[in-house]
């Protein structure tokens, strides 16, 4: 099989969830034991650090990974979903796995995958596993693709838990309260491993501390010990790139740089920094410097894209995959700080979620460009525009991502910004992303 052969075999042979939502969803782990079985469980050759929560994981995920690469490790990156190509999911020291490497593990199994009937997913993760162990990665960060408890990635014993935020997002899944998500998510601590909490939040804490208790885990809500200020600039149309923030803990007072430039980070911070801390205390060598050097070098060390990412200049234009009740208030919030003539939003969703809590927060007074994504999941164009006109929001409809982002720009001024998320999928669409 070619290349693209294989490709339309995972896409269209296996269920995919990225593509058709519920029906490529699995909850329970028996085809990814069956399928590490069969390929001699490579998970267990090599050190990982496991990584879930419903905002930030990806952040915090490929923040890791900058930290050990800075350090000298081999380190290896798991992540869902891809952007533009499949080979984004698997990273080592940035570079993707190789499109022989995928036709490899395709061709060498493809027996057994037929067999097996396992979800997109569930195959990602053992192919994951198989080429860390192929190539000898020093550790490994595995980022969850949904929930933990349950998700397939969940068959680790990993050096270190952490867990990032809980918010609502895939509620038919994972439940429809905080502490009900945050069940699932909890389901990722082993015993004995410790584990670190980003983010304290007064509905879930006890879900967690009763988890790590019951599994003998250490836990540690790491906002208690780290506070994190992000220091603001007077951002007007900027295309600077990159943050800084003001981190106070018991030790002192630093200052830090990221290549990001979400304000969002501050929340993701807390928790990179005591992971770092506690890995340190757990041997690692990874040093200040290689802290410092890797967080300010992510994207360029993984190849981390659609965070707070500025596409261009004049006019200021600006993506997200931000798509839930909570990413989309950071968002809006972060947009409020920018100084432009007029806004432009080119928004589409997908058609799975209860979008109304998102469309009550998006500006009133932005001029919008409803668009849809090129998967079964996303929601028609004409139905979201429909949907947000009820909530006072005027725009336009022009389904092709592609299209609408062009519209924008031919018909924005220097001085007005243009932002463009909803979903990671409309993200994924933008051309030389």
């Amino acid at each position: 099989m070619t290349y693209g052969e294989t490709l339309d075999y995972l896409f269209n042979a296996l269920p995919m969830f990225q593509r058709v939502g519920a029906s490529a969803y699995k909850a329970d782990l028996t085809n990814t034991i069956s399928l590490c079985a069969h390929l001699g469980n490579p998970q267990e050759t090599f050190k990982t650090i496991h990584v879930a929560g419903t905002n930030g994981k990806g952040s915090t995920s490929h923040a890791l990974a900058a930290v050990f690469q800075a350090a000298g490790y081999k380190t290896g990156l798991y992540t869902s979903p891809h952007l533009r190509s499949f080979t984004e999911r698997i990273r080592i020291d940035g570079q993707e796995i190789t499109e022989e490497g995928v036709v490899e593990f395709v061709a060498n199994n493809k027996a057994f995958l037929d067999e097996l009937q396992p979800s997109f997913f569930e195959m990602t993760v053992g192919m994951a596993f198989w080429y860390f162990a192929k190539e000898a990665v020093d550790v490994a960060v595995i980022e969850v693709g949904m929930g933990g408890r349950l998700d397939s990635t969940n068959v680790i014993h990993p050096e270190l838990c952490v867990i990032t935020n809980i918010g609502y997002d895939h509620t038919q899944f994972l439940g429809n309260t905080l502490p009900l998500i945050a069940g699932e998510k909890a389901g990722i601590i082993k015993s004995g491993v410790p584990v670190v909490i980003s983010q304290s939040q007064k509905e879930t804490q006890a879900v967690f501390a009763q988890q790590a208790a019951a599994m003998q885990a250490s836990l540690v809500f790491a906002d208690q010990l780290w506070e994190v200020t992000k220091i603001q600039k007077s951002e007007g149309l900027s295309s600077d790139t990159g943050a800084n923030f003001q981190v106070r803990s018991s030790a002192g007072a630093f200052e830090l740089k990221l290549d990001l430039n979400g304000d969002y980070q501050r929340f993701n911070l807390p928790g990179i920094l005591e992971a770092v801390k506690q890995l340190q205390d757990q041997g690692w060598n990874l040093s200040e410097k290689s802290l410092k050097a890797g967080l300010e070098s992510i994207s360029e060390r993984t190849g981390l894209k659609g965070r707070w990412q500025i596409l261009q200049t004049k006019p200021l234009t600006i993506a997200d995959t931000g798509h839930n009740e909570a990413g989309i208030l950071e968002v809006v919030a972060q947009l409020k700080n920018y100084a432009y003539a007029k806004l432009w939003m080119v928004i589409g969703m997908v058609n799975d979620k209860d979008i109304s809590k998102v469309l009550d927060l998006l500006p009133l007074e932005a001029s919008y460009i409803f668009c849809q994504a090129s998967i079964p999941r996303a929601m028609d164009a004409d139905e979201l525009a429909s949907k947000a006109r009820e909530k006072g929001l005027k725009g336009q409809v022009i389904p092709k991502v592609m299209d609408a982002l062009e519209f924008a720009r031919k018909n924005a001024s220097p001085d007005d910004l243009i932002f463009i998320g909803g979903s990671t999928f409309v993200v994924a669409e933008i051309e030389n992303l």
